[in-house]
């Protein structure tokens, strides 16, 4: 098990790369995206070069319209109780996608489930309980739109990049309890990333923009997981 952490850019600039080298490292043909939605993670010139079979998934199918033509497109919830889809997958993954999930454990479980033997989960999510998300978790939803249409205009409904709710469930940094949970359900961990600091919310309040710089840089030298803003983990069944 690899455990480490970085600021918080590096998990932005470097998550499709990252993507993209999981897939070549491990031989990874069957990829099923969880809430790819209008945002495939993949170009359709990657996806052909690669020879991979990539489908998206997600509940909306108002999202999957807005996503190009060329793509295996599927509706379905991640988190159905009776969840009926094709199985063995070599890589399931989901960027952003895990804090709007009200079951953490049955999301996990049902991608447990829809891997081979042998494949890997995937998951970029933001975590509990750096400021600006413990904020949103606790905001009504409607006043919380407000705030992030403040900070992040462009975050319309209607647009590729809407807000949906988000409830935070097992989105935490590696903490023991965290790592648990993981184990439980069968999964080995592979990394697990944290990433300190949210410079995109806090660059609009200047006055508080170089402190939590000096304090993002001191989480990573000296980290506290359930101070982490984002994650990766990298999950082996």
């Amino acid at each position: 098990m690899n455990i480490h952490y970085a600021g918080s850019e590096q998990a932005w600039q470097n998550a499709t790369a990252y993507l993209e080298n999981l897939i070549v490292q491990h031989g990874a043909r069957r990829i099923l995206e969880v809430g790819g939605g209008a945002n495939p993670s993949f170009s359709q010139e990657f996806v052909n070069k690669h020879n991979l079979e990539y489908t998206i998934l997600d509940i909306s199918a108002a999202e999957l319209a807005k996503a190009p033509d060329g793509y295996i497109k599927l509706q379905a919830d991640i988190t159905d109780d009776n969840l009926d889809l094709p199985s063995g997958y070599d890589l399931i993954f989901s960027r952003m996608l895990a804090e709007h999930i009200k079951n953490g454990e049955r999301f996990h479980q049902n991608v447990f489930t829809l891997l081979a033997d042998g494949g890997l989960a995937f998951h970029f999510f933001p975590t509990l309980y750096a400021p600006p998300f413990l904020v949103n978790r606790l905001l009504p939803e409607r006043l919380a739109e407000k705030v992030l249409h403040h900070l992040q205009p462009g975050r319309e409904k209607e647009g590729k990049h809407a807000k949906f709710p988000a409830y935070y469930s097992w989105c935490r940094g590696p903490s023991r309890r965290q790592i648990r949970r993981f184990e439980t359900l069968g999964f080995r961990i592979s990394e697990y990333i944290g990433f300190f600091g949210h410079a995109a919310y806090y660059a609009k309040v200047p006055i508080y923009f170089g402190f939590h710089q000096r304090l993002s840089a001191w989480l990573v030298r000296h980290p506290i997981p359930c101070l982490t803003s984002f994650a990766y983990v990298t999950l082996k069944k």
